[in-house]
């Protein structure tokens, strides 16, 4: 049963899954932003929020990053961003997390470059800068 499993042993397939949905959905989205995907809806409605999670928000928490989250309760899932000084993903994790316990998976290859595609995506929409400001301000 997958309620007897912890966060590390289920991480991989919810990451597959993930992928799998925002592949769907980007492509669509780069052909036409209202497009929508079957059973999955349109690149825009998919994700919870996009905000800027800063340094010290959580305990033992040293570095700021971008928070795409894509669920939230018992599970909950995310991506995270972890910029340069240019506001340039350098580092890309996947987080899942279920009640006390979570785990991530640091991304690379196609996995990355999808992410990364999307987060150059909202940095040109000027969203990256807006939540970085909205971020330090609380």
């Amino acid at each position: 049963m997958a309620e007897d499993k912890g966060c590390k042993e289920r991480v991989g397939e919810h990451l597959t899954s993930r992928i799998s949905d925002l592949g769907k959905l980007w492509k669509a989205y780069r052909e036409d932003p209202d497009k929508p995907v079957e059973d999955l809806g349109t690149f825009d409605r998919y994700g919870l929020s996009f905000d800027y999670v800063a340094p010290g928000t959580f305990e033992g928490q040293r570095r700021g990053y971008f928070r795409y989250q894509l669920s939230w309760g018992g599970p909950s899932d995310e991506f995270r961003f972890f910029c340069d000084e240019n506001l340039n993903p350098v580092e890309i994790e996947y987080w899942f997390l279920d009640w006390f316990d979570g785990a991530p998976i640091t991304l690379s290859g196609d996995d990355y470059n999808l992410l990364e595609e999307i987060f150059k995506d909202f940095k040109e929409t000027g969203t990256v800068q807006h939540k970085l400001d909205a971020g330090r301000e609380e």
